[in-house]
Formats: C-alpha cells, structure tokens, sequence
C-alpha cells in the first residue's frame, strides 16, 4: 500500500468501532443468503463443485456500534479449498476470532449429487440431495451439523392390512441432522436414510425397476414413527455421532396433511427410550 493510500484509510472513520451507549447485546448479526460456490469432498475419492447460501453470524457486545460486515465476505473468499467436517470448523473458529466475538455460527446449505443405479437395469442417474453444514462456536468450543434431506418412498402398514388391492403410497422426506466431530460421508448419511424407508428413489427407472420398487415398497411397510426409531437404533449404535435429530415426513397421497414423526438426543450421555 502506498503512502497516500495509507494515509487516506487513517482519515476514514471506523464507524462500526463506535461505541454505543444502549448497553443491549446482540445475539447474531453478519451477512445472511450470501452464494458462494464450494468443493465437496465425496466417498470416491473426488470433489463435487456445487453453490452454496451461507449465513454468517457472530455477537456483538452491548458497548459496540456494529460489526464489520466486509471481514465475513473476505473470510469466505479465503476459503476455496475442499470441504470437510474439518475445514468447516476451522472456518468458524476463525471467523469468530477475526469479528472478534465470543460465539460464531456459520449455516452452509447447497444441493448435492449422487450418482445411482437402478435396482435391475442398472441404468445410472442422479439423485439430488440437500445437504446443510451448520455450527456453532461458544468461547473456545464448536460444534459442527450436518443436515440431509433424503427423498424415498413410503408405504402404509394399516392400508396394507384392510384393503384387498394395495396399499396407498407417497413420496416423503427423511431429515437427518447429525453432531460429529469426524468424517462422516454425505452418501452414508444418505444410505443410512434410504435403507430404513419402505423403498429409496431413484433418478431413472425402466418397467423393470419401478416393478421392483413398488413390490419393494409393498414388501416393507412402515409408519412414520417406524422410520426415526429404525433409523435412530442405527445412529445410536454408531460412535462418530455424538447427538442427532432425525425426521419423517409423508407427504399423504390420501389427505390433505402430512404425517410426521421426530426422535432427537442431544447428547450421547442421554439414554433414548425409543
């Protein structure tokens, strides 16, 4: 920077350093639905380019003014590499400490991608999923989210059992967000999900495999409540999660609401009765 350059940033006011009177905190304030394309590291071995919405928060003390909005932006541009459950928590711990705050939240939302093949004709597609890397950041402790929204297909048991040519069907959504502090594939997330819904989706069927996915379907009925228990036994059993909260939605093909169940543990100390 030259001397005149210099000497012309010391004139400009640090308006945001001002500080106020009004002795009120503030919990959260940053930059919100900012986009930003990121690399997603995948089981394969590869990364995924993709575009993500970011919100970025810090606090702000009662006896400050405001807080420097630019540091966020100039923050994410820094970051260009893969993303992990790792650098993801890195980029929390600094943006908190470059705000100077004493809490951080980062929420990171983009689409994901996975190559799939159907169940008979093996012809390959792909299926997109919604994935959110969220964390929070309190003094010298973060911990890091990942949220998947999973697509699949659910049966109902009671319509099976009293009706004599079938049994109604829908698209739901399984919702896993999980607490790790180790890598977690976006894909076991996933499989995780689709193994314990009546029957998973997939981008491109022949006769074939819709054949076998609606007898599939048929063949594992399950509630909404059947779903997060199943899946909740699965997460309970696997040491890398540290707590969770898992959803199931149907989206009723023969009301006009949907069906809903959640199971959470906030932590791995809590015993679930489930």
């Amino acid at each position: 920077m030259s001397i005149i350059a210099s000497k012309t940033v010391d004139l400009i006011p640090d308006t945001q350093s001002i500080r106020d009177t009004r002795q009120i905190p503030i919990n959260k304030v940053g930059i919100k639905d900012i986009v930003h394309p990121v690399w997603v590291l995948n089981r394969s071995g590869g990364a995924q380019q993709t575009i993500a919405r970011l919100n970025m928060y810090v606090n702000l003390p009662h006896n400050l003014k405001g807080t420097h909005m630019s540091r966020f932006v100039e923050l994410l541009n820094g970051y260009e590499g893969e993303l992990t459950v790792q650098s993801f928590k890195m980029m929390l711990s600094e943006m908190t400490a470059r705000l100077e705050g004493d809490a951080g939240y980062i929420q990171m939302t983009f689409p994901y991608f996975i190559d799939k093949a159907a169940p008979v004709s093996t012809v390959r597609s792909l299926m997109n999923y919604d994935v959110t890397f969220h964390g929070e950041r309190v003094g010298d402790s973060s911990r890091i989210w990942i949220k998947v929204i999973v697509p699949v297909t659910s049966l109902c048991p009671c319509s099976k059992s009293i009706a004599s040519y079938g049994a109604h069907n829908q698209r739901s959504h399984i919702t896993l967000d999980v607490c790790t502090d180790h890598l977690i594939w976006i894909e076991e997330i996933v499989e995780l999900a689709e193994t314990e819904a009546a029957c998973e989706l997939y981008g491109l069927l022949k006769r074939p495999d819709e054949k076998y996915v609606t007898e599939r379907a048929y063949d594992n009925p399950k509630f909404v409540e059947d779903v997060v228990r199943d899946v909740a036994v699965k997460l309970n059993a696997d040491a890398r999660i540290l707590a969770y909260r898992v959803e199931s939605e149907n989206f009723e093909s023969i009301h006009n609401h949907s069906a809903y169940a959640m199971v959470e543990r906030v932590s791995r100390n809590e015993v679930d009765v489930l």
